[in-house]
């Protein structure tokens, strides 16, 4: 009866002493197990487990296939959930849920299999198979489910707010600070200040650069910092009325004019320099976004370094006598790390602020030009780290999948910039705010060169 038996359903009641059929029906127990886990205990075992891993294996599947028509054809809309703490959440426990279900089949698949009934050489070959399906399959389970934790840690830390706010005249412009709290100064100052303005359609950018040391900033109209100062930014309750010192003043100063800053993801010396921005360059400014120079310095080093090519000597540290330097940086290539590429771009001392403000940009630039997705990847948890010390920002979560299509767009231009120097017209002594107005908004509609 065992022997018929075995001829009709050799993969649920084989002949256990012929070893060729225990060692054809291992193989396909073990390649089923890795193709389609809970296909092996459907043919040969517990029926109610197959279920479950198929399932399981037939979820993740069609969550695959829906994910690439969204991919196709809402890709904002399916960034937008994909990039929110909540959902990373939900990911990394279901991919930890599939890892420990993928492990009790495989250990069933094999009590299956009955290695002992196999020969030497099958015997070896199956377990190396079982063994090379486990680490592949749970490992990259559990690997995502790690990468899913970290991304959603990260980006709940950084994208907190949670106000979204519409394109002002087709564009969203967006106040890029680029801090600085160095050992010689007490807090963080924005020692780089620029606008970056977004064609909300068309992806096409242009970068405004301000400088920090612009005397006479006015405000924009009905904000509290345009109250205290209706003539522009002169006599002003620091030792200097520079546009880097409204961030300070207002911190120190006049914390109590913008009340709700902190609750909305931003400080009041954020808000007041952005009243100021717009002030300027006449722009509505939505979001904001601080990138820390010391958090800078940390990615830098999370991704193994940046190259940067150095066109004149740059002392670390020092007075304006270049007195007390500590090393300097020669002219050349180099390999920076984050202390180097730090100091590449702070050194003050021997060239102007026009200088820095390039050299900033061009570090920026450098760093994102050189992501290589396999260092992101191989030292995710560091990167997520060191983003969450680098960046500031009121952007809300929700916005994100939108941003990130519209940085797509932005991809295909070539990034235009226009600073507010003696090049163009400005005298950061005493500028006039009215004809900077035209130039920007002439700039902005100024047609792209392909």
């Amino acid at each position: 009866m065992s022997a018929t038996v075995s001829s009709t359903q050799p993969i649920r009641d084989p002949d256990v002493d012929s070893q060729r059929l225990m060692g054809r029906r291992g193989w396909w127990l073990v390649v089923l197990n890795v193709l389609i886990p809970g296909s092996a205990q459907v043919l040969a075992g517990n029926k109610r487990l197959g279920r479950i891993g198929l399932s399981a294996t037939l979820t993740l599947w069609a969550l695959v296939v829906v994910t690439v028509i969204l991919v196709l054809t809402a890709r904002s809309w399916l960034l937008s959930v994909a990039l929110t703490p909540w959902f990373l959440i939900v990911v990394q426990v279901l991919l930890a849920l599939y890892a420990v279900l993928f492990v009790v089949l495989t250990l069933d698949t094999l009590r299956l299999v009955r290695l002992v009934r196999l020969s030497g050489t099958s015997r070896g070959l199956v377990a190396v198979l079982t063994v090379v399906g486990l680490v592949l399959s749970v490992g990259g389970a559990s690997w995502g489910s790690y990468l899913a934790g970290v991304a959603g840690g990260g980006i709940g830390s950084i994208f907190s707010a949670t106000q979204s706010l519409p394109a002002v005249d087709g564009r969203y412009n967006v106040l890029l600070l680029g801090g600085d709290a160095g050992d010689d100064r007490e807090g963080l100052r924005p020692d780089s200040i620029s606008v970056v303005s977004i064609d909300a359609d068309s992806g096409e950018a242009v970068m405004i650069g301000l400088p920090r040391d612009m005397l006479g900033a006015r405000f924009a109209e009905g904000s509290p910092m345009a109250a205290r100062y209706p003539d522009g930014y002169w006599n002003c309750d620091v030792d200097v009325c520079k546009l880097n010192s409204i961030y300070t003043e207002a911190e120190v100063w006049h914390a109590d004019y913008y009340p709700d800053a902190v609750a909305n993801s931003s400080s009041p010396g954020i808000e007041a320099t952005k009243d100021a921005a717009e002030g300027i360059t006449g722009l509505t400014i939505q979001y904001y976004v601080l990138v820390d120079m010391a958090g800078f310095s940390s990615l830098i080093d999370a991704l193994g370094g940046v190259d940067i090519e150095v066109t004149e000597r740059l002392p670390i540290g020092g007075d304006e006598n270049f007195n007390n330097v500590d090393e300097w940086i020669e002219p050349g290539m180099h390999h920076f790390n984050g202390y180097y590429a730090q100091w590449y771009a702070r050194s003050r001392h021997g060239t102007s602020d026009y200088d820095r403000m390039a050299r900033q940009k061009e570090l920026i630039a450098a760093v994102v030009s050189q992501f290589e997705p396999v260092n992101v990847l191989t030292k995710f948890e560091d990167v997520m780290s060191a983003g969450s010390d680098l960046i500031k920002t009121d952007v809300p979560a929700n916005q994100l999948g939108f941003f990130a299509e519209l940085a797509n767009k932005t991809r295909t231009h070539e990034l235009r910039t226009y600073d507010l120097t003696p090049e163009n017209g400005v005298d950061q002594d005493n500028p006039d705010i009215d004809a900077i107005h035209t130039a920007v908004e002439a700039e902005l509609e100024a047609t792209p060169t392909p």
